[in-house]
């Protein structure tokens, strides 16, 4: 049995991960770099924390991998730039793989790399070209052992002009499914609206890890309850970035996802971790 040995770096021996998404920067979106205006701090404060794996752009991954030391987080690397985050978004949406992406995140270790599939109202050619992205990487990635991990994103359209998360697990279940089918190994996904039918998700992947996305900030109490029941609904672990980095606790933020993730804690213990940690962002 093949077994990729990067895929084993990014999971804890209890097959769980916590991926911190520090990759907004990417996006273009001003909106998304609060809490990372100094990324360099914010990195070094993340590596602190411990999660299992940090995501990054390929310009900003040295901030990881050049941390002397075996015990850093894994490299999660961001392979693809898009336009359909902010408001009044353009007509004309992209979203264009790296050149070599998969030589440059060998170069830079990744642990694995990472790819949107997005599904907008009336944008089929958005769609089409996350399609093509994946084409065109997973042989890439099956070549030199590189974990491929999909994020199916299924947008609606929102109060400004923007896009927003669509919960709705009819339309989340068969892009899940798509992207095992194109060769994901690992998932990235919105959860439903409601936390229960997370197992659906799960069930679709066939086998893949699902790891559940975080989207916009939320109240502590509602994250951490929302994330206690996503894991209780199978997912293999969560990838969260603006509920870390904008918080004005960071690292308790991060302890407290990983008493769950890892630890199983209820969320009324990783609250009460949270309020318990000391130190704020500096």
């Amino acid at each position: 049995m093949f077994i990729n040995a990067r895929l084993q770096r990014l999971f804890a021996a209890d097959g769980r991960c916590f991926d911190l998404a520090m990759d907004h920067g990417v996006f273009h979106n001003p909106e998304f770099l609060a809490g990372i205006e100094d990324l360099p701090a914010s990195v070094a404060l993340a590596v602190e924390g411990g999660p299992d794996a940090i995501q990054l752009g390929i310009g900003q991954a040295h901030l990881l991998q050049e941390i002397p030391g075996k015990s850093k987080p894994s490299l999660v690397l961001r392979i693809d730039v898009a336009n359909v985050y902010g408001k009044d978004l353009p007509e004309q949406l992209f979203c264009h793989t790296l050149g070599h992406a998969i030589e440059q995140a060998l170069r830079v270790d990744a642990a694995a790399v990472v790819l949107n599939l997005f599904d907008a109202p009336g944008r089929t050619e958005l769609y089409r070209q996350c399609v093509a992205n994946i084409a065109a990487v997973k042989p890439e990635c099956e070549g030199f052992g590189m974990p491929l991990m999909i994020e199916p994103l299924a947008l609606k359209d929102g109060r400004h002009g923007n896009y927003e998360s669509a919960g709705d697990v009819e339309r989340i279940v068969p892009l899940v499914r798509q992207a095992a089918e194109l060769g994901a190994d690992l998932i990235k996904c919105d959860p439903p609206d409601e936390a229960a039918d997370f197992e659906r998700v799960v069930e679709a992947a066939s086998g893949r890890p699902v790891l559940a996305r975080g989207g916009g900030r939320l109240p502590e109490e509602e994250i951490f309850r929302r994330t206690r029941e996503l894991m209780e609904a199978g997912a293999s672990g969560i990838v969260y970035g603006r509920n870390v980095i904008q918080n004005p606790r960071p690292k308790a933020m991060i302890e407290a996802f990983l008493a769950i993730v890892h630890g199983s804690a209820e969320w009324e213990e990783a609250l009460a971790l949270y309020h318990g940690a000391s130190g704020l962002r500096a």
